[in-house]
């Protein structure tokens, strides 16, 4: 996989982007790649406890989002702010993803493969990553949908690639053997959604050995990518 000089990460909820795609995150920064992320929803449901609140998680996750990103070094992040589980294939959600995508203008897009079969993922995965293709192509290509952005100065932008993590059918993967303690770091700061944050790293190696398998290094990250004709 080549270095992109621009990407942008769409994550459905706040920790899913350190998990899928941290390492190759901090590789592409370490190389030198603009970086944006937009962080769907707030993550105001993913807890169990008795005396937590919607609103107060919310809070709670925005900081580890922001901690998560510090540790990453990216430039950018957007919250959308949609509750969690609310997420919809809308048009009001597909503008805002087109519009970020012709105002960062990234080489490259990362997010949630929305086609799984074997195992269920979260309705919000699901929606996100069939959004984020559907954005980029052919939305953000043509200048006729959305054409108010134009005369906000935002000109339409063709993605090269994007790559899905999260895939039962990968076809790339991207060697992070020098990144994954910072992937490691990134996720812990999420520790509202960790119940064993001492196991994380060993876990987190686990998935990185078996995604390089019959690779020439240690640990990696595996991906569905699709190239779009320029």
């Amino acid at each position: 996989m080549y270095i992109p000089t621009s990407f942008m990460v769409v994550t459905p909820h706040p920790d899913d982007a350190e998990l899928g795609c941290g390492g190759t995150m901090s590789k592409w920064i370490s190389e030198g790649a603009s970086s944006v992320l937009l962080v769907c929803t707030n993550g105001d449901k993913g807890s169990a406890e008795p005396d937590m609140t919607s609103q107060k998680l919310s809070g709670i996750r925005a900081v580890e989002q922001e901690m998560a990103s510090k540790a990453l070094g990216l430039q950018k992040v957007v919250f959308f702010d949609y509750p969690d589980g609310e997420l919809e294939d809308s048009k009001e959600f597909r503008e805002r993803i087109v519009k970020n995508i012709r105002r960062y203008r990234p080489e490259v897009v990362l997010c949630t493969d929305p086609i799984r079969q074997s195992f269920y993922i979260h309705r919000d995965h699901r929606i996100a990553g069939q959004v984020v293709l559907d954005a980029i192509y052919p939305y953000a290509r043509d200048r006729l949908y959305y054409p108010h952005h134009e005369k906000e100065g935002i000109s339409t932008h063709k993605v090269k690639d994007v790559l899905f993590w999260g895939s039962e059918n990968p076809n790339e993967t991207v060697n992070i053997t020098e990144h994954i303690d910072t992937k490691i770091e990134a996720l812990k700061q999420h520790s509202s959604q960790l119940s064993d944050i001492e196991t994380v790293g060993s876990r987190l190696k686990d998935s990185a050995i078996r995604a390089a398998t019959n690779e020439d290094y240690q640990y990696a990250e595996a991906f569905r990518r699709i190239t779009f004709r320029q």
